[in-house]
């Protein structure tokens, strides 16, 4: 059998977004049992120069719907990032699965010899598609899903490595 670039990237980042949905729901019991105000851990961050627990989730989705669309040659969707609850962030996620569930496999095929390019601040960044998923985009996403989750837990919300790894198929 074959794996395209579907096989190796959309079912899992998928199950990843999904256990990040599920550690916002632990993390939203946390504050309502510790009577802490939900914005405190939507704005928390590692460290003074690090980007909030808010922004690790636009980004992660932003990276991986980017993914999907550029690598099928689909219309990247547009989100605001102006989520400031829980929900919102869920939400966000939510949006982000949906859209990914809609592509189909098929749409992937020679995506690994695509041209991709994206704007990164002031530079252009230029990929082959396979290059792209595996150097940039799957690295990005990891991050900020690792960083969400350690945010979260670093808070003091009771989360695990299960947890992150979500459903083991």
């Amino acid at each position: 059998m074959t794996y395209s670039l579907y096989d190796v990237s959309v079912p899992a980042i998928i199950n990843t977004m999904e256990s990040i949905s599920a550690v916002i729901d632990k993390a939203a019991a946390h504050c309502a049992a510790k009577k802490i105000d939900p914005s405190v851990l939507v704005n928390y961050r590692l460290a003074a120069d690090m980007l909030p627990f808010s922004r690790q989730i636009q980004i992660m989705t932003d990276g991986v719907k980017g993914m999907g669309a550029r690598l099928t040659g689909t219309e990247v969707p547009s989100y605001p990032d102006t989520e400031t609850t829980f929900d919102e962030l869920k939400a966000r996620i939510a949006k982000t699965i949906t859209f990914l569930k809609g592509l189909k496999r098929e749409q992937f095929e020679g995506a690994g010899d695509r041209d991709v390019s994206l704007k990164a601040g002031p530079t252009e960044l230029k990929f082959k598609g396979l290059a792209y998923l595996t150097t940039f985009v799957l690295p990005n996403f990891h991050f900020h899903a690792t960083t969400a989750y350690a945010i979260l837990r670093h808070a003091g919300v009771d989360i695990g490595k299960r947890d992150f790894l979500g459903k083991i198929q």
